[in-house]
Order: structure tokens, then sequence, then C-alpha cells
């Protein structure tokens, strides 16, 4: 792996922080210090989940003056799952996000429908279990902005996503190289390292993985996760 660009600056806490040119998202936030450790750290992406059955399911309330924090500093992705125009329409308007994450059963027409109603990128997360699994990816290529692959739910799960397990990452090494998209699903501290050595995704999503219980993230877990990033990256270089 060829040696990413590096950009070294000192965060809030005092420390350095390096972001790299991958974009890393930590999901599901919901406090004013959990936040800011995804960006002292150099998070690309912080996103607010809008799904009642999560435990990570925030209001336009509470989401909207988190998403200040964040301004300048990175993009704020709304998560939703096959929300309709009207719940769309209140969350847009109340939070103002950069990106729209559509992770339920949405259509590549309905993809195209919510870009064209909000003028947003839109990212469409897919639910991955087998290569048949990624066949839909191309489905929505030139329509999503990006992809976001995720572990398929086990049967009977009530979320789509957020589940903490992992899919065989080797079943992407066939995809198309020219199609962006953020790895999910169960990554953490301890397999990211692995995980990057063995794929090369544009960008790294997490949620439950920095979360001492389902819902509450921890800083010092987002801390950690970083850390291992900059570790797997400094020993590619």
């Amino acid at each position: 792996m060829a040696a990413p660009c590096r950009r070294l600056r000192l965060n809030k806490r005092g420390r350095a922080a390096i972001s790299f040119s991958m974009d890393i998202k930590i999901c599901g936030l919901s406090t004013p210090e959990t936040v800011n450790a995804a960006l002292d750290n150099g998070a690309s992406h912080i996103g607010f989940i809008f799904f009642p059955k999560s435990p990570r399911n925030v209001s336009a309330d509470t989401a909207a003056p988190l998403r200040q924090l964040a301004r300048g500093r990175a993009q704020t992705v709304v998560v939703t799952v096959n929300a309709d125009d009207q719940a769309l329409d209140t969350i847009v308007s109340a939070v103002q996000p950069d990106v729209l994450q559509l992770h339920g059963g949405e259509t590549p027409e309905r993809v195209s429908a919510v870009k064209a109603r909000y003028g947003l990128p839109v990212m469409k997360a897919l639910s991955i279990s087998t290569a048949d699994d990624l066949t839909h990816a191309q489905d929505y290529a030139g329509v999503a902005d990006r992809l976001l692959f995720d572990a398929k739910p086990p049967k009977g799960a009530d979320l789509p996503g957020g589940n903490g397990i992992t899919f065989d990452w080797s079943l992407l090494h066939g995809l198309d190289a020219s199609l962006p998209y953020m790895l999910s699903g169960g990554l953490n501290a301890s397999n990211v390292g692995d995980a990057l050595a063995r794929v090369h995704p544009s960008g790294l999503d997490i949620s439950s993985g920095v979360e001492r219980a389902p819902g509450i993230k921890d800083a010092a877990l987002i801390d950690a996760f970083f850390a291992a990033i900059r570790s797997a990256k400094q020993r590619a270089a």
C-alpha cells in the first residue's frame, strides 16, 4: 500500500493529530464530548442516526447543536432508514447536513429522487454477506455518490447496521477499483489494522466499535481507534 498523505496539526487537547487522505466517519454520535473526540482526532465525517429502533437514535433538537461543532472541521452525515420525504424534510431543515446516508432498502430510483429533492450528496449503505450481495453495488454506480458496505444483520435483527459484526472482507477484492466506498461493520481498534492490510477502502465507518454500551460512545475508545489507524498507516509507509 502506498504511503498516505499526512497533515500534522495540534488538536484541542494539545496532542498531535494526523489526518490521512482516507476518510474516517464516526457514526451514531450524541454528545458534545464524543463529537469533539472524533473531531480532535481528525475525523472527516461525523454521523447522526435518525432511526427510532436504534439505541443511537437522536432527535433533530439533539443533532442540530452538535452539528455546529463540526462546521468547518468535518462533514455532517444524517443516517436514515427508509425515511419518507416528510421525515427527511424535517431532518434536513433542522440539521443542515452535508451528506445524506440511506441505510435501508432504498432503490436506485429512490436515491436519485432524494438527491434531486435536497441537492445533497447521498451515500447508500448495502448489507454484505456473500458475493451475490455485491452484485447490487453496480446498480447504484453513478446514482449514489458513495457506497457504504456493512455486514448483513443477523436474521430477526431490528437494526440494519451497528450490530458489531464483520463480513468477509475478501469479497471486496474483485470490486471495481473506481467505485468509491466506505468499509463498515464490526470495525474496532483491534481489527482495523487487519482490515486496512486486506482491503483499500476510500473511507472507514465505525459506530458500535467505539462504544462502552449500545448507543454510549466512549471518547477513549475513539482515541484508540484513531491510534490503531495511525499505527497501521505507519507500518504500511
